[in-house]
């Protein structure tokens, strides 16, 4: 499906530049400005930009995965370089028509997003974040916000925006040497957005771990400018694991709790459990006399629950604590920039940041026009062997093939790999289809449209592109009972491969819709930044008409149909998202009631039997004495209601405390569920 959800990541930006585009200098003259694309050190796409008087015109465009935005833009400014009307057409990653527009007229704004019109009349200065607009010019926003006393001004729709002044960088390129400030935008989502202006503030560069967006002529310094984003998210996210971890130096004893056990499938009894640095010291009844020097948190009847396994994440520093706070401790990470997950983890272990466990899987893919630059790329089948070789000598667990890889390559990889005690996983790559992947070996099919497009596909259509999505349509034509249906279910209960379907994933791509709240985030929105809350009101797919509105949401009953009918022949299920985990995981295991099963079968499958799964049972996966102090604190009784996960009041990840309450507010989050109370020895 993706290798991130909905858009292009330039890390943290991809929801504050991606969505707040940044402006240029109000010089009166004419100019052009061009910038690149750089994904994973490939030069993806471009940005340009001409200025002509009062107008400004920009064409934006880049591929990576086979998929990515086309736009263009036109701006009018005012005397102070300030739009006072904006237009964005094109189409958005998965080929949603944007058609965005906003203009300031006597002191009045009006705007038209995917989300519907709204108005309003700012009392003092405002500045409108377009829902879907580049990461262009930072000076738009920056001039205004540098020259503002706080460095703060409300946002339209809503929110506000504030700017913090970084570093001064040197860079190198075609034009010589220069020297550009680096700043953070923050207030529109989770996440700063990082980037560099010029000493005329004007962009030079919007940057991620993973993506840079730079000015022409300066693509040397990618692997630099990706170094200081990493920099700068971690300088971040230190500050906050300092303030937000608790590691007791005492024993902590959690009070009248009853404890989910994954293996009955049921609440014990009410319980006092026992932590002792990393580790379980006892699981006790909850009239256990408590020892001297203990710390003492009331679990006020409530339910401990053991830390969740995230099976399908593309992880970095953003989502890392967002994942723990959510319960979940452990992370299947499905391809990374090596370099990028060995750091993370390395911050991880050493308790700079916090973070979940990370298992590592190797991703390799095919060079094409539309290869996802992630991993290795490869390409020959010896050079597909050597990268299985390189990923086992690198305590990889497993290796995920993608897209772009020659189907005639895939025997040997896969016997290479299994010889080396790789699990194997993956896509089912262009120009075959699933049944070819089953009998090469696969232990693990990827996302259940890859499995489904192999009924509907006519023979040599290419699955790089966005077809592997907008294919879905046909669907609802699909007998779910057909021969090659039950041939496929039939090879995969027999050689005993396993999936990964990202139920979540689909139900985003196929049922959001422009205006209407994505009904995987419906329970959580409002406790959501604005620019979270717009997106959430945006469709991915294009539906142009009424046709294609039924089509795609028949679409998801043959997919939810399908899940079901896997899970009843006896194909295990493995729930991951391949959306960053947190809120979405909690809304990927809601939706497994609709394969069939139990709130409690639901919760044993994503702890004790991805522990199984994984071969880590004897240190993780339930809350007993001698494992890992992995599990979180919830009010309800989630064997009844699997919504109860969703207000968490405490997470132990390795033994280290956190309370989300405390944390949230850091995210522009409002809190779920209130801190319990937290007794220190005297």
């Amino acid at each position: 499906m993706a290798v991130a959800a909905k858009a292009l990541k330039f890390g943290s930006i991809a929801l504050a530049l991606a969505i707040a585009p940044l402006g240029m200098p109000a010089q009166a003259q004419d100019s052009t400005e061009n910038f690149t694309v750089i994904i994973g050190g490939t030069n993806v796409g471009h940005l340009d930009v001409v200025r002509s008087g009062d107008t400004v015109k920009i064409d934006y465009d880049y591929k990576n995965n086979g998929r990515g935005p086309t736009m263009k833009e036109e701006l009018k400014l005012d005397a102070k370089g300030m739009p006072v009307a904006w237009k964005i057409t094109g189409n958005s990653t998965f080929g949603n028509a944007i058609n965005e527009s906003f203009t300031m007229q006597r002191g009045t704004a009006r705007w038209t997003d995917s989300t519907g019109s709204g108005t309003a009349k700012p009392k003092g200065q405002a500045i409108y974040v377009a829902q879907e607009g580049s990461p262009w010019s930072a000076g738009l926003y920056a001039r205004a916000l540098l020259a503002d006393d706080d460095r703060s001004i409300p946002a339209l729709p809503g929110g506000a925006l504030s700017l913090a002044e970084l570093e001064k960088v040197q860079v190198t390129g075609s034009g010589g040497a220069m020297t550009v400030t680096a700043y953070a935008l923050s207030g529109n989502d989770l996440d700063p957005g990082y980037f560099l202006l010029d000493d005329k503030g004007a962009l030079f560069a919007a940057i991620s771990p993973r993506a840079v967006f730079v000015r022409k002529g300066f693509e040397g310094e990618d692997i630099k400018l990706r170094d200081l984003a990493v920099k700068y998210s971690t300088e971040r996210f230190v500050k906050m694991q300092a303030k937000a971890a608790n590691s007791y130096k005492a024993p902590v004893r959690i009070t009248n709790v009853r404890v989910f056990d994954p293996v009955a499938m049921k609440l014990t009894e009410p319980k006092s459990v026992l932590v002792s640095g990393r580790h379980i010291s006892a699981v006790l009844p909850a009239s256990s006399p408590a020892t001297p020097g203990e710390v003492t948190i009331d679990g006020e009847g409530g339910t401990l629950v053991p830390g969740l396994y995230e099976m399908h994440g593309h992880i970095g520093q953003e989502d890392a604590m967002l994942n723990v706070l959510a319960g979940i401790t452990s992370v299947r990470d499905m391809g990374n920039e090596i370099d990028v997950l060995d750091g993370l983890i390395e911050r991880i272990d050493s308790g700079v940041l916090a973070g979940p466990r990370i298992i590592k899987s190797g991703f390799i893919e095919g060079k094409s026009p539309f290869s996802s630059n992630n991993g290795i790329l490869v390409n020959s089948q010896q050079e597909a062997i050597d990268a299985a070789r390189f990923y086992a000598a690198r305590d990889y667990q497993a290796i995920k093939i993608y897209n772009s890889m020659n189907p005639e390559w895939i025997p040997a990889l896969v016997k290479e790999a299994k010889a080396l005690g790789l699990h194997v996983m993956g896509h089912v790559p262009a120009f075959t289809n699933a049944d070819a992947m089953i009998a090469a070996g696969y232990d693990e099919m990827t996302h259940i449209n890859q499995v489904m497009l192999g009924w509907v596909l006519e023979p040599g259509e290419d699955t790089r592109t966005l077809l592997r999505l907008t294919a879905l349509k046909r669907l609802p034509a699909l007998d779910l009972n057909s021969g090659r249906v039950n041939a496929t279910i039939r090879a995969m209960v027999d050689r005993k491969v396993t999936i990964d379907p990202t139920f979540a994933i689909h139900e985003s791509l196929l049922l959001s819709r422009n205006g209407m709240i994505n009904p995987g985030m419906v329970d959580y929105v409002d406790h959501m930044p604005v620019g979270v809350q717009r997106s959430a009101k945006q469709a991915w797919a294009k539906i142009a008409d009424a046709a294609d509105d039924k089509a795609y949401r028949g679409a998801f009953d043959q997919v939810a149909a399908t899940i079901r009918k896997m899970h009843e022949s006896g194909i295990f299920l493995i729930p991951g998202t391949d959306m960053g985990g947190s809120f979405t995981y909690h809304r990927e295991l809601e939706l497994y009631q609709k394969a069939g099963m139990t709130p409690a079968q639901i919760l044993r499958r994503a702890t004790y039997d991805m522990a199984q799964y994984l071969k880590q049972d004897q240190s993780l996966g339930s809350i007993e004495k001698g494992k890992y102090a992995d599990f979180f604190l919830i009010q309800g009784d989630p064997t009844r209601d699997l919504k109860a996960i969703k207000a968490i009041r405490l997470v132990a990840k390795d033994g280290v405390f956190y309370y989300p309450s405390e944390v949230y507010p850091e995210f522009g989050i409002k809190p779920f569920a209130t801190k319990p109370k937290v007794k220190l020895p005297k």
